[in-house]
């Protein structure tokens, strides 16, 4: 008996093996899933417009200046002054800028799969202050001066406007390029002729109609930004260095504001901001120090499918486990054979669960496709087990133990997190279960070895001579 129970715990733990690389195997087709699933998106976003990062409106001011300098003629020993020119460029931020804005969100599809894309409204509205000769002596003469206001956007492909920049009374179109002062994709106006002798003020407004994939950031260059944001997109991710002042987030969407102070950014790393993040999977990660420099937001789905399959499947092993030890229990206290084939059928039942949600929940709500993947797993089990247990209530009874399980995983997904706690309470409450549920089972019963063979005596030593003396006297 002893090694025919052996035997079985052997073949139990090498089925729960090979169980393990069948849900290895399925983790697996999750993850290819999950890669052609981010292809598809980045194609999308390819093809109509990628993350978003706007940077600016800055203010560049290029003049030129003709300046006196004294030449040495080495030959002659003489000094005589020589009229020079240089180019010199100054760029100043916005004194104050607000940006109001409205932002939808679109799903596009291609085949199977799909992507948001964020369609957003902006109005800008700010001033630029210029104290005569830029706040600097002059060092000659300023023979002209051509300023331009640049306003970076690193996708272009996503204006869907054509931007007009009203600005000291007039009304300006834009043109493409950076001209030099971003190093990502911008657009600018040119302002015409400024006279550096006398200070300006330029109070400028601009509309901007921007298309986007997963995420959109703003880099706050001005002396103070204020940023407001709504949209009708009810799951907001806030990223970047500068989190919302206030924010309310409601089933029907959320609003957002920002108030940033020149203080607290780097002007230098504002304007390398759309290089850290300008990417089609609109995550961060390139550039640590001019990623900081942002406000960003994401437009996530709050269901991702994938990342909640790849949870579940690892807690298959313990679904496996916990019905392989309810299997075992039954077979020993109750004296009914259980082959290891059929160990492995229902082993294998749990294992399909897990395909079966990812393959439904691509067509499907994800809640839907869970119930429909237990109710048919859970069905067949039950019906099986009825079967070779000889007893439909015990099918029943492992039917509902299964239902509970499914129910409890269900749980813990939804509820990401408190999924480390939902998932040590089961683990608790499972061990709990097995052990009061086997706490009065004569173990060394059940391989045909007594307690007292098992667990010798002491002998006792006045006894025996006591025992001895009296067999001697009666021979």
């Amino acid at each position: 008996m002893q090694y025919r129970l052996a035997t079985k715990i052997f073949i139990i733990g090498a089925l729960v093996i090979v169980l393990q690389m069948a849900l290895m195997m399925i983790y697996g087709q999750v993850q290819d899933r999950q890669r052609l699933h981010r292809k598809v998106q980045n194609d999308i976003a390819q093809s109509a417009a990628g993350a978003q990062t706007l940077i600016g409106p800055v203010l560049l001011i290029e003049y030129q200046e003709e300046f006196e300098e004294q030449v040495h003629d080495a030959q002659t020993g003489q000094t005589s002054t020589q009229l020079r020119q240089r180019q010199q460029r100054h760029l100043l931020p916005a004194q104050q800028l607000d940006w109001q804005g409205q932002a939808d969100v679109q799903t596009r599809q291609r085949g199977i799969y799909h992507a948001n894309l964020f369609q957003s409204s902006w109005k800008l509205s700010g001033q630029f202050t210029l104290p005569a000769w830029l706040g600097q002596q002059p060092q000659g003469r300023t023979l002209s001066a051509q300023a331009y206001l640049v306003l970076g956007v690193s996708d272009q492909r996503g204006i869907t406007n054509n931007p007009l920049l009203h600005i000291d009374g007039r009304e300006l179109p834009f043109q493409v390029g950076s001209r030099e002062v971003l190093a990502t994709p911008a657009i600018h106006a040119n302002l015409g002729e400024l006279d550096l002798s006398q200070p300006h003020s330029l109070p400028f407004t601009l509309a901007l109609q921007l298309m986007g994939s997963q995420h959109l950031s703003i880099a706050p260059t001005a002396e103070l930004t204020n940023v407001h944001l709504q949209s009708s997109w009810p799951h907001p991710s806030f990223q970047g260095r500068f989190l919302p002042n206030t924010r309310e987030v409601r089933s029907d969407g959320y609003s957002a504001s920002w108030q940033i102070s020149h203080l607290a950014r780097d002007f230098e790393q504002t304007l390398k901001a759309g290089k850290a993040v300008a990417s089609t999977s609109g995550r961060y990660g390139h550039d640590s120090a001019a990623q900081a420099e942002v406000l960003g937001v994401s437009f996530i789905d709050p269901v991702n499918i994938y990342v909640q399959a790849e949870r579940a499947v690892k807690y298959g092993l313990l679904f496996i486990v916990l019905t392989f030890a309810a299997f075992f229990l039954i077979e020993t206290t109750r004296r009914i054979a259980i082959h290891p084939l059929q160990y492995l059928l229902v082993g294998l039942a749990l294992s399909i669960f897990f395909l079966l949600l990812v393959a439904l929940s691509e067509h499907l709500p994800f809640w839907i496709s869970y119930g429909i993947a237990a109710l048919a797993c859970v069905s067949l089990i039950t019906l099986y087990l009825g079967a070779v247990l000889r007893n439909r209530l015990h099918g029943l009874a492992f039917g509902a133990g299964i239902t509970a399980l499914y129910g409890i995983l269900y749980g813990i997904l939804r509820s990401e997190d408190n999924a480390l706690l939902m998932g040590s309470v089961l683990l608790f409450v499972a061990l709990a279960a097995l052990m009061l549920g086997t706490r009065h089972i004569d173990w060394y019963s059940l391989i045909g070895q007594s307690k007292a063979s098992a667990n010798p005596a002491p002998s006792n030593d006045k006894a025996s001579n006591k025992a001895s003396d009296k067999v001697s006297a009666q021979a």
